[in-house]
């Protein structure tokens, strides 16, 4: 497919998507939520199906060069299918964002002036391996009544179709258009820019993958883009630390689940604690499995630790490896977060609320968290149920994005025939 081509197709589905919109824009909470629920049935009713279509995506993984975490990522397991149908359903019972007043007010002149969340219109989504992004993204822009185009990976297209056409039965059921969910069934690269310069047809566009992905989307993009970033996650003990609290929280924010973007990448200690935390606290990640690399005061504490370079405090690992370091003090701490950080979740340990407060403050990051494990942002864990992704951008959103973020706003000013002198 050539440039013309890969322009027309997007024409194409983005005149449908736009259509679609202004149907949505139209429709009542009730009427999203019945689609919701109507999709989770057909998930599950699909399970057969979808099962079918995973296994043609699976079968081609040394196509593709996958690695063992992108096959656990691509799988499609009774369990995944069970939570896919679930998140539909809990958005379903979630207060609706459109049509929400944000504020509302009369100005002396008798004016009433109000401010209400309503939908985007057409929402590009381009994303890789995870076929229950689609699934998630394309039940967010129903619950928040904008359509969507979806563009997932090749490595899963068969079960992005299988899983997109489940959806539209539900929208079908619920009497809403079945365009309002549209998946692009090519894998040719010129789909990508030319989605991302669909002026007209798609409001925005929202990246979720790696790097390479995110920084072809907005090198190429003429559209607003809400970028997801890398996720370089510190955990700070603090001098005042409960250390067997902070031993817990190191662990599970490494080992939980290594391979996310909310995962521990940087662990670091206050000297002051350091003799005492760190040996035991390393002691426990290699049990688990965690290649350590750090710098010279913590390898004096730990000999056989691997010398930690540059780049480490830059890396997003993705893996069972971590980088430590010592620092003197809480504002050493927070310069290296906002040093080598990508804004994304940072935590302090600490008993001091001093501490914690400055932290909070002084860190410039989506989500800060106190005595809590970096492993809790995510849309779940915030009550959002399922995510476009984890923003780190600081508009139009930021942090994990559920239906909210996915609603603009207008403002509406009622008058009794007033007039401008």
């Amino acid at each position: 497919m050539d440039a013309s081509e890969a322009r027309r197709h997007v024409e194409q589905l983005g005149r449908s998507a736009r259509r679609a919109a202004a149907v949505l824009a139209a429709t009542t909470g009730l009427q999203r939520n019945a689609a919701l629920r109507a999709a989770a049935g057909a998930i599950r009713g699909r399970r057969a199906d979808l099962k079918a279509a995973n296994e043609k995506d699976l079968a081609r993984r040394d196509e593709f060069g996958l690695t063992q975490a992108m096959v656990d990522r691509l799988t499609l397991t009774d369990k995944r299918l069970d939570s896919m149908a679930a998140a539909l359903e809990e958005m379903a019972a979630q207060v609706d964002p459109v049509g929400k007043a944000t504020a509302a007010y009369d100005r002396p002149n008798g004016l009433r002036i109000e401010k209400r969340r309503v939908p985007i219109g057409v929402v590009a989504i381009i994303f890789e391996s995870r076929p229950n992004v689609t699934s998630d993204a394309a039940g967010l822009c129903l619950k928040s009544g904008n359509a969507c185009i979806l563009r997932g990976g090749k490595e899963a297209i068969h079960s992005n179709l299988a899983i997109a056409a489940a959806v539209r039965e539900g929208i079908g059921a619920a009497d809403l258009p079945a365009a309002a969910v549209a998946v692009i069934d090519r894998p040719d690269r010129e789909i990508v820019p030319a989605l991302c310069r669909a002026a007209g047809l798609v409001d925005l566009v929202v990246p979720r993958g790696g790097r390479g992905l995110i920084t072809a989307v907005t090198e190429a993009a003429t559209l607003p883009v809400i970028k997801h970033y890398d996720g370089i996650c510190h955990v700070y003990v603090h001098a005042d630390a409960d250390l067997a609290m902070a031993e817990s929280i190191a662990l599970n924010a490494k080992c939980q689940y290594p391979g996310v973007c909310n995962a521990m990448e940087t662990l670091l200690v206050d000297a002051a604690v350091a003799d005492r935390f760190l040996p035991a606290v390393a002691d426990k990640l290699r049990a688990a499995g965690v290649e350590l690399r750090g710098d010279d005061r913590s390898r004096a504490l730990v000999p056989d630790m691997a010398e930690a370079t540059e780049d480490d405090w830059r890396a997003e690992y993705l893996d069972l490896i971590l980088a430590v370091r010592v620092v003197d003090g809480l504002g050493e701490a927070i310069e290296h977060v906002n040093t080598y950080g990508s804004g994304h979740t940072d935590a302090i340990v600490t008993a001091r609320i001093g501490a914690a407060d400055r932290f909070v403050t002084e860190v410039d990051s989506a989500s800060v968290m106190v005595n809590a494990s970096t492993r809790f942002s995510d849309g779940g864990e915030y009550g959002l149920g399922a995510e476009i992704g984890i923003s780190t951008d600081k508009l139009h959103a930021r942090g994990p994005m559920g239906a909210d973020d996915l609603t603009t706003y207008k403002w509406i000013v009622t008058g009794r025939g007033h007039v401008r002198e």
